[in-house]
């Protein structure tokens, strides 16, 4: 898991930007096997259900067509966090991760309200509780869309 503090808000982002790319261009594979987040790039892209996946290897990118649903992070990219606990889609920044039970979860971290608020560290807190929490809240807001 990697913490980042001091960020700017050009480090959070939507899941999906306008471009169709997915978190920021970072590679899903890479938070499993290489347990950092890690820049994909325009050369090794998978679009899948109509978002575009970057990753910094065709290693990486053949590893994600085999078994892309592994690799997805929970809540369709947004924060864990913000849905668990907010019922809300939250922006996030894809280096702030967690791999639980072998998915991947991003979170929250950067400027809010002009302070710094790292949602992870909230997670942390009460990481039991959230976790049954969010299938829960994540059913309601899918149907809302």
């Amino acid at each position: 898991m990697f913490l980042n503090y001091g960020i700017s808000m050009a480090q959070v982002v939507e899941p999906v930007d306008k471009n169709r790319i997915a978190d920021g261009g970072y590679d899903l594979v890479a938070y499993f096997t290489d347990n950092a987040p890690v820049k994909g790039n325009a050369e090794h892209v998978v679009e899948y259900n109509g978002v575009k996946y970057q990753f910094a290897s065709t290693e990486h990118q053949n590893l994600f067509k085999s078994t892309p649903d592994k690799y997805l992070p929970v809540c369709d990219g947004y924060c864990a966090w913000g849905v668990a606990e907010k019922g809300k889609k939250v922006p996030v920044n894809p280096q702030t991760y967690k791999i639980i039970n072998g998915r991947l979860h991003l979170f929250f971290n950067g400027d809010f309200n002009g302070k710094p608020f790292n949602t992870l560290e909230e997670w942390n807190k009460n990481e039991n509780e959230l976790l049954t929490e969010l299938p829960v809240k994540w059913a309601k807001i899918k149907k809302q869309k």
